[in-house]
Order: structure tokens, then C-alpha cells, then sequence
């Protein structure tokens, strides 16, 4: 297995890239994949459709030139409604895929943003596990591996939506260390119990008096976010060394993806922004795996 040194990846929302309209200021992928490359990640996530090219050839070449491999993307797509097949749309994503192998679902809601709360039905979530099958299988037939993301603002955000997927499917998860614990469910615990059933990990520390704020619905997940939500690795509320440790014992061998949800006002500085943050948590990391 290759070192966590090695497996540190980056993603353009911990530089404020989002898909969300009217999230922030949008900075360019030259700077962007520029500071990845001046930080040492291997790799990157692909971030939101029309950041980086369309086409696989044009991603392959950007992200080689600053010498950075294609981790995969994070698709977003609504599997619950039976009136909607979410697999023309998913195999149009994985098109753009070149050489990256890890397909990160989230199961959206179907609006923009990740403010809202959704609870589904028995018919709802019968159409969504027999969706997760199916796009598990055709991502098999092209190479790829899919990993469903339990992300604030979707329909699999809380405990007992994270367990029904695991009890009715045999969906792979995306730990997201921020996403879970602001949805209520212990991202440690996840790492001690469910490890084989992680293939893909988001790294954030969380601030845990502003996740719960949102929990509650006192405060929406994008303001929390505005406001600090999301901490440098190591000076939130989060184990993030109790959890790789956990993984890497249970024999994790994916990558480790620095994605520290942020919003921009405006282009920072030189040197200056989220860089800083990233260039933290990239350093608490290393000295975990050391």
C-alpha cells in the first residue's frame, strides 16, 4: 500500500469552486491547480462542470501540466424519483472521466443548493437503492468504482439515512468527515465499523457548535459555511487522526481528499485565501501518516 503521502488530493471547493449559483467568487483554474501543484498534492478532484474542460483529452492535459492525476468528480444527480433515470446523466459524467476511476455521488434533491431538507417516502427510497445498484453496476462495466457522498442538503444527510443505505445496498461510501458529522452521525464511528465499506474519503474539521446550529435548522448550511463551519484539519472538533488510523488499519488504500467547503468575496491576495487553510491541513496529515 502506498503511503498517505502519496494519496493527498485536492478539490477546487476548498478554494471556493463550487456548483452552487451565487456561492462566491469563482477563481480561475490557473490559480487554483497552481497552488495544488505549490502544495504538493498528488491530484485533484475534478470540481463543478465548466471549471476545468469538457472534453476527458482537455482535462487529462490541464491537470498534467501542473502535474496533478484525475481523481474523479463529484456528480450530483437525483436518484429517488421513479419518473426520472439518472443513468444517461451519470454516463454523460463519466464520459468526461478519462483516466480518473472514483465516481462520487451525492443524491441531490432535484434544487439548487444544499440549504433545504428533503425526507422521501418508501417509494422514494425503493426507486433510490434500485438506482444505486444500477449506477454501481454500469461504473463497474466502464472501469469505474461509484461511491455515494452523505452530504448536508441532499436526501442522504442524517444517521438513519446513511444506515439505510448501507443496510440496502451495496453502495460503497464516501466518508465525508464534515458532511457526516454535521448531518448527525459520528465520522469516527463510520471508520471503526463500516471501514470496508469505504472507498473514498473527504477530509474537514468541523467547528461542532456552528454544525449544530445547522442540525437544529437555526442556521443554514450555507451562512454556517460563510461563517467557519469548516476548520484547517486539526483545530475543529473532528478526530481526524482517530479516523485515518482507523482506515488505514482496516486496510484503506484510496485517496485522502482535502475539502475544506469555503466561500470568496473576492480574489485573494497572492499568497493569500484559502491556501493557507489547505496548506494546514496538508501539513496535520503528513504528520499523522508519519
Amino acid at each position: 500500500m502506498s503511503s498517505i503521502a502519496d494519496r493527498i488530493a485536492g478539490a477546487p471547493i476548498s478554494w471556493g469552486v463550487c456548483e452552487v449559483p451565487g456561492w462566491g467568487h469563482q477563481l480561475s483554474p490557473d490559480r487554483v491547480l497552481g497552488e495544488m501543484r505549490e502544495l504538493g498534492l498528488a491530484a485533484t478532484e475534478f470540481g463543478p462542470d465548466g471549471f476545468l474542460p469538457a472534453a476527458a483529452s482537455g482535462r487529462a492535459a490541464l491537470l498534467e501540466e501542473y502535474g496533478l492525476r484525475p481523481v474523479g468528480g463529484f456528480v450530483p444527480v437525483v436518484l429517488h424519483d421513479a419518473a426520472h433515470d439518472p443513468l444517461p446523466e451519470v454516463d454523460r459524467a463519466m464520459d468526461r472521466f478519462g483516466s480518473a476511476r472514483t465516481l462520487v455521488l451525492a443524491a441531490a434533491t432535484g434544487q439548487d443548493g444544499y440549504d433545504g431538507r428533503t425526507r422521501l417516502d418508501e417509494g422514494a427510497w425503493s426507486t433510490l437503492l434500485r438506482n444505486l445498484g444500477r449506477i454501481a453496476g454500469r461504473a463497474s462495466e466502464r472501469g469505474l468504482r461509484a461511491t455515494l457522498h452523505p452530504h448536508l442538503g441532499t436526501v442522504v444527510e442524517r444517521r438513519a439515512e446513511i444506515a439505510r443505505v448501507l443496510e440496502g445496498s451495496d453502495m460503497p461510501l464516501c466518508l465525508d468527515t464534515g458532511h457526516m458529522l454535521v448531518g448527525g452521525t459520528d465520522p469516527a464511528e463510520v471508520a471503526r465499523t463500516a471501514a470496508a465499506r469505504v472507498t473514498h474519503v473527504h477530509l474537514k474539521d468541523v467547528d461542532a457548535m456552528l454544525a449544530a446550529r445547522v442540525r437544529r435548522g437555526d442556521l443554514p448550511y450555507t451562512e454556517a459555511v460563510r461563517a467557519g463551519l469548516y476548520r484547517p484539519l486539526g483545530t475543529g472538533d473532528v478526530d481526524i487522526a482517530g479516523i485515518v488510523r482507523a482506515l488505514e488499519g482496516a486496510g484503506y488504500g484510496g485517496w485522502y481528499v482535502m475539502e475544506q467547503d469555503t466561500i470568496l468575496d473576492a480574489e485573494p491576495a497572492t499568497g493569500a485565501g484559502p491556501r493557507a487553510d489547505v496548506a494546514a491541513g496538508v501539513a496535520f496529515l503528513r504528520e499523522v501518516a508519519a
